[in-house]
């Protein structure tokens, strides 16, 4: 008489084990400890990207505010400095060259990060095969590898947006010195910064989503077999 399914010599498996979420945080942290320098090089080129693009719309909130402070007195200088009036006429927006910039620096930022991250994946493949073969279930490999990128995404997008809020900073007095900056309302800036972040955190979970499935359908069997 045949046991029943799920059954040996006795003993049945009753669940699945399930990963907590702390410990997948802690696995993350770890593995972006091991592999410093290449999350750092990924880090690095996200707090580029997200420092542009924070410098870029925060230079347009300085540029706005000093419009609605001086009005026409400060259009000379705004439009020196490459902004121009809106299509109402009533508001300062940045020029084509700025938000073309823009684009392409958030196009390099997440092409930059899949790359890294497929490299990271293939560098991996034993690991998750091993991990695999202990248990380790396809949402468990995603959960490592999207948290992974959360951390990249919170720590370099956070560093690029207030980089680019002291730099846009910096840059308003050296073009718009003349001007006072006394009824200037800070929170358009700090918006247009927290803008910043969060794009670069959604690019940085956008950038590794591929790979993170990638790595999670691996077959273990394959990966065992092959040397890499």
């Amino acid at each position: 008489m045949t046991e029943p399914a799920g059954r040996s010599k006795g003993l049945a498996i009753s669940r699945q084990i399930v990963l907590p979420w702390s410990k997948s945080l802690s696995m993350a942290m770890n593995s972006l400890r091991i592999r410093f320098f290449r999350s750092l090089i990924t880090t690095f080129s996200l707090v580029l990207a997200i420092a542009f693009l924070g410098y870029t719309l925060t230079g347009s909130a300085i540029a706005r505010e000093l419009f609605r402070i001086h009005g026409d007195a400060a259009m000379p200088l705004l439009i020196e400095a490459g902004y121009s009036l809106d299509s109402t006429g009533t508001g300062i927006t940045a020029g084509p060259k700025e938000l073309w910039l823009m684009v392409l620096s958030l196009l390099v930022c997440t092409v930059g990060i899949v790359n890294a991250q497929l490299m990271s994946v293939t560098e991996r493949f034993r690991e998750i095969g091993i991990m695999k073969c202990l248990g380790a279930l396809d949402r468990m490999i995603l959960r490592l590898f999207l948290l992974e990128a959360l951390a990249l995404g919170l720590f370099g997008a956070g560093a690029g947006a207030v980089l680019g809020l002291v730099v846009a900073w910096a840059s308003s007095f050296l073009h718009f010195g003349a001007l006072d900056y006394g009824q200037m309302n800070i929170l358009p800036l700090l918006a247009e910064a927290a803008k910043a972040w969060g794009t670069g955190i959604g690019l940085s979970i956008l950038g590794v989503l591929y790979p993170a499935i990638l790595a999670a359908k691996l077959q273990p069997i394959i990966v065992m077999k092959e040397e890499y």
